[in-house]
């Protein structure tokens, strides 16, 4: 994998991880808030999916980016 992939990469999956924690985030802090009497805990908790979230898509990314360079565009 060549440098300039690997910063397309980079890029994709940060983007595309930004956009996937902060939806988790959105998304399990606005559940756990009903759930909870103070926002602590469904923060913290939200926090947890948005990291999760984040590493998986940027992971992904980086994958198949390895998977279209290597294998695909031979």
């Amino acid at each position: 994998m060549n440098n300039s992939s690997l910063d397309l990469f980079f890029a994709i999956g940060g983007i595309f991880g930004f956009l996937a924690s902060l939806m988790a985030y959105l998304i399990t802090y606005n559940e756990y808030m009903h759930h909870y009497q103070t926002k602590k805990e469904p923060r913290k908790m939200a926090t947890e999916s948005a990291i999760v979230a984040f590493v998986f898509f940027f992971l992904i990314s980086l994958f198949a980016g390895y998977v279209l360079i290597n294998f695909i565009n031979k």
